[in-house]
């Protein structure tokens, strides 16, 4: 077992977050057959974003440049559209997965449509 510990770890709990949030709905304690993957991609972006935020908070320390800082995360970090979150929101309806506010997002994304 490592006794270093790379500044960027992500906690246990946060871990174990991933790993419950991969679990398939349709069989109790079973795990994708990607679950590996599935992980490593959370990893890499939680890594990610802690540097994000590092380097933010390093230039506004440096520099007290906060609206540059606001800008670099917005450039790397960007929202998705209304029109990508409503196709997000469709692919979760066909695999059976529904939240609360599905079909809101998907009704604000047809309401900006031209006629």
């Amino acid at each position: 077992m490592m006794t270093n510990q790379h500044p960027i770890t992500p906690p246990p709990e946060l871990v174990q977050q991933w790993i419950e949030s991969t679990r398939s709905d349709d069989c109790i304690g079973a795990y994708p057959a990607n679950l590996e993957q599935q992980i490593c991609v959370l990893a890499a972006q939680y890594g990610a974003d802690q540097e994000l935020e590092a380097c933010c908070e390093w230039f506004v320390r440096e520099w007290t440049d906060v609206e540059t800082a606001d800008a670099l995360r917005a450039a790397r970090r960007p929202k998705p559209t209304l029109k990508e979150q409503a196709l997000d929101v469709l692919k979760d309806l066909s695999n059976g997965i529904e939240t609360a506010d599905s079909w809101v997002l998907i009704q604000s994304a047809l309401e900006q449509l031209d006629d």
